[in-house]
């Protein structure tokens, strides 16, 4: 059990860096860059992949060892997977409510973390690839 806490607690600290990271660049994106929040929320989320990866790769899942490569397409997957889901249910609130952009944003980087464990866990740093 030891072992599945301390992989939660950086899944937690890794994830939070990362949306933290996505959150902050869309943010920043649509004050500085003049860019509509959906877009900028691309921007976010390509800034922070690499946040995410890094953190999971070394810290998270780092007793798999599975190879980089492998593991870079891997995450990839999961990750914009994740971030089609991501990118419609923040158009679907930006739409459909009155919440400002940036709460919107909150709520669905924060649906999407449990969702990313699974999958990465069973799937994406997985050293023994799924048949």
């Amino acid at each position: 059990m030891l072992p599945l806490l301390k992989q939660l607690f950086w899944f937690v600290t890794v994830g939070c860096a990362a949306a933290a990271t996505h959150w902050t660049t869309a943010v920043l994106l649509v004050k500085f860059g003049g860019l509509s929040p959906v877009l900028a929320n691309v921007g976010g989320w390509l800034v922070s992949f690499w946040v995410s990866f890094s953190g999971h790769y070394f810290l998270t899942f780092r007793h798999t060892k599975v190879a980089l490569l492998p593991a870079v397409r891997r995450f990839f997957l999961v990750s914009a997977s994740g971030f089609v889901i991501n990118e419609a249910a923040y158009a679907w609130l930006l739409h459909a409510t009155q919440l400002p952009y940036y709460v919107s944003l909150a709520a669905v980087l924060l649906g999407m973390a449990v969702l990313t464990f699974i999958v990465s866990r069973l799937w994406a740093f997985r050293h023994k690839p799924v048949a």
